[in-house]
This record gives C-alpha cells, structure tokens and sequence, in this order.
C-alpha cells in the first residue's frame, strides 16, 4: 500500500498556494507597471504611491490582523484574507486612474493583511518544534514560485487581452483556494478527520495547545529587545524583497532596456533562484540548529543573507554590464531567501501562542520598509535620472540589517522576559551562544 502523505505536510501545501497566489496577486502589477504608468500618464514617483498605498494598508493592519488570528482561529482568519484580496485584485481591472488605483490598492493591503502570521501560527499549531523552519520555507518557497509564475501567466495575457485581464485572473485562482480551505482545513490537527493518532501525539509532545485566549503582553513586548530587532531588521529586508517584487520589471524595462519579453524571462529566473534559495534554507536552517543550538544558527543564516544580498545590490548598481547586474540581482534574491524563513521561526520560537502576533509586528515594520522603497525608489530616480542609485541606499539599510539582527535571542520566549532581563541594547550577543 502506498504510504499517504501526513497531514502536516498536507497543510504545508495549503499554505505553500495560499503564499503562492498572494505572490502572484502582488507581482502584477509590477509586471504591467509599464503599461499602466502610460496609460495613465504616472511618473515614476506617482506610480510609487500606487506601490506604496498597498505597502501602508498592509503595515496597518497587519498587527490587528495578527491578533485577530490568534484569537479566533488560522482558519476563519485565512478565509476573510483571501475573500478580501481576490475582490481587490478583481477591482484593479475596474480603475481609470491615479485616485481609483491608490483606493483599490489600499483597499488590497487591507484585505491581505496577515496572511504571513497568520500562516505562521497554523505552522505553530500543526509542526513539531524541530520541523518549524521546514514548516515555514513553504511560505517562502510560496513567495517564489508564485512570483516566478507571474510572468509566465500575467505577460501573455497582457499582451493577448490588455492589461486589466490579468487581475480578473487571479481573482478567479484565489475563489478556488477559498472553496478548498473552507471544506478540508481545520485549525487544530485533533480536528481533522481522519489523521492518525500517532501524528497528532508528534506534533502536540513539543507544542502546548492553548485551551483558553490569553492577551498579548504588550508592555512586555514594547520593552523587548527581540521584538525591537526583529522589527527594525525586517523593515531592512523588506526594502530589498519590494525592489524585487514592485520596481525590478520597470528598473529592467527602463533602466537597463530590456524588452518586454526579456524582462519576463529575467523575473521567472530571479524567482526561481529564489525557489532555490528557500529549500535550502528550510533545510539548512533546522539541520544547523540540531548540530549547533538553536542561537547559533537563527542568527548566523539571518545575518548572512541580509549581508550578502547588501553585497550583491553594491556591485550591481555598480557595474556597467547589464547582465551582470542582471546575474548579481539573482544571486541577490537565492541569498535572501534564507532571512524569512529564519525570521518567520524566530517568531514562532519566542511567541508562543502568541506567534501570530509576533509575526504581525515584525511584518508591520516590514511593510513600512516596502512602503518606504516603494515610494522613495521612483522618486530618486525621477530627481538622478538613473535607475541604479537607489539600490546603493537599498544594499546600505540592508548591511545595517544585517548587523542589527545579531541582537535577536530565538531562545528566550517573550511570556518568560522581563525588563530587568531583557535590555533594549545591549553589545551584540555572542554569535556561538547556544540554546
């Protein structure tokens, strides 16, 4: 008899499209960017609102998202998500300018606020503890996959029906992964039907499954170095993934002047390494974290990444070959794919029951750094005329990341800090400590 997949990696799939589709989504509108600044008349300043309105929603609400998925469930959190954002990926198809673009978008943001935690907390609910980073690189591997699709689907259809068609799309692909949520996933695995006993005990001997709602501690989490850093950090990472997913097709377009069609084969590319990237990662990380502590590893994948992808950013505004800078790019986003997964479960080793929340803090700070680039990006290229001098400010707030994340303990859990413990700065912790 054939052995049948567990469920937890069943989930793992649920999560991997529902990452899948939220890239997808994101990644169009980059992708007709082009076409739409035209059509419209934008600058680039003006189109970096567009971006921007998304990132600001997103910021917004991604810490009430978070909270509100801790406490009524990963499932009824994910199924509100992705109704929300299917109607304003549709609604895209529908705008006729600046003012109704900026609306939609915003509206977007706010409707796929808290995908990330929330998806971080199922993996919190349906991992053992040393499966956790493997549990979360199906989110990034998501990220990828979706994002190196994007141009495949999104480009013909532009060119074949306009580029309105491409949202109505997608709005369609997320109505199905509603239907398959609603009908198959469960937010505990003891609710599951048909899942073997023998899974269950594996997965709750190393997770405390909470019976009753407890507040987040927000004094304690306010004073927490951790928290600090892990936001601080993340807003530095997420400067360079939304270069990635909101400029890159346009820098490639009008920047280094590919053609349409290259620029579609280049983007499926840097996603693809970025696919790469993100087994690795899963891999490497919880591998590492048995033969090195749970400290060591955290902080040595996490400063690593953010550091090399700051590297690859330097000598690709710098160098005068287009394809060479195309090559760095690439390796830039294989490199960065290491840091989510590490974050994400950094999130999940000191939250707790509180992981959802965690990781809505963090990603709030994250997506003020994708609001921030996604604005101040175009508007340093419309005041230079040159397309690569925001990537040196870019690979300049990702060094500073890079540095900044070796203050994060993934060994203290934040219900046990306590001020006194817990200094807001200190000199930067021993890298080979261990858990």
């Amino acid at each position: 008899m054939r052995k049948q997949l567990p469920y937890r990696h069943r989930v793992q799939v649920l999560l991997f499209f529902l990452i899948l589709i939220t890239y997808l989504d994101r990644v169009t509108i980059s992708l007709v960017g082009v076409r739409i600044k035209t059509e419209f008349h934008l600058s680039n300043e003006q189109f970096g609102w567009v971006l921007g309105s998304f990132a600001l929603a997103y910021a917004l609400f991604e810490i009430p998202a978070g909270i509100l998925g801790d406490r009524i469930g990963q499932r009824k959190m994910l199924l509100r998500i992705v109704t929300c954002w299917s109607l304003f990926t549709a609604l895209t198809g529908f705008t006729t300018g600046l003012v109704s673009l900026l609306i939609v978008r915003f509206c977007f943001g706010i409707g796929e606020a808290g995908a990330f935690p929330t998806a971080s907390a199922a993996v919190s609910r349906w991992f053992p503890a040393a499966e956790t980073a493997r549990g979360i690189s199906s989110q990034t591997l998501g990220v990828n996959v979706g994002a190196a699709l994007a141009p495949l689907i999104v480009v013909p259809i532009a060119i074949a029906l306009g580029w309105r068609a491409p949202f109505f799309v997608n709005g369609a692909i997320g109505c199905i992964w509603i239907i398959v949520c609603y009908l198959w996933f469960r937010d505990d695995p003891i609710e599951m039907k048909h899942i073997p006993i023998d899974e269950i005990n594996l997965i709750h001997s190393t997770r405390k499954q909470p019976k009753h709602h407890h507040p987040f501690p927000w004094k304690t989490a306010l004073r927490s170095r951790n928290i600090w850093a892990l936001g601080i950090t993340f807003f530095s990472s997420q400067c360079g993934l939304y270069f990635f997913i909101a400029w890159m097709p346009i820098y490639l377009q009008q920047g280094l002047r590919f053609t349409e069609s290259n620029m579609k084969t280049i983007m499926t590319l840097l996603f693809v390494a970025g696919i790469a990237g993100g087994l690795a990662g899963g891999i490497i990380a919880d591998r590492l974290t048995r033969i090195k502590g749970l400290n060591f590893s955290r902080r040595l994948i996490g400063c690593f990444a953010l550091a090399a992808m700051g590297g690859c950013f330097i000598a690709a505004a710098l160098t005068p070959n287009r394809l060479t800078a195309t090559a760095l790019l690439i390796l830039a986003n294989a490199c960065f794919m290491f840091y989510p997964i590490t974050a994400f479960a950094t999130c999940v080793d000191i939250g707790g029951r509180h992981c959802g929340t965690v990781a809505g803090t963090m990603n709030f700070f994250g997506q003020l750094g994708s609001f921030f680039i996604g604005i101040a990006f175009g508007r340093i290229v419309d005041k230079t005329h040159n397309f690569n001098t925001p990537l040196l400010y870019i690979a300049a707030i990702l060094i500073a990341g890079s540095a900044i994340w070796l203050l994060v303990n993934p060994s203290q859990k934040l219900a046990k800090e306590h001020p006194e413990k817990n200094p807001t700065f200190s000199i930067v912790p021993n890298l080979i400590q261990s858990s």
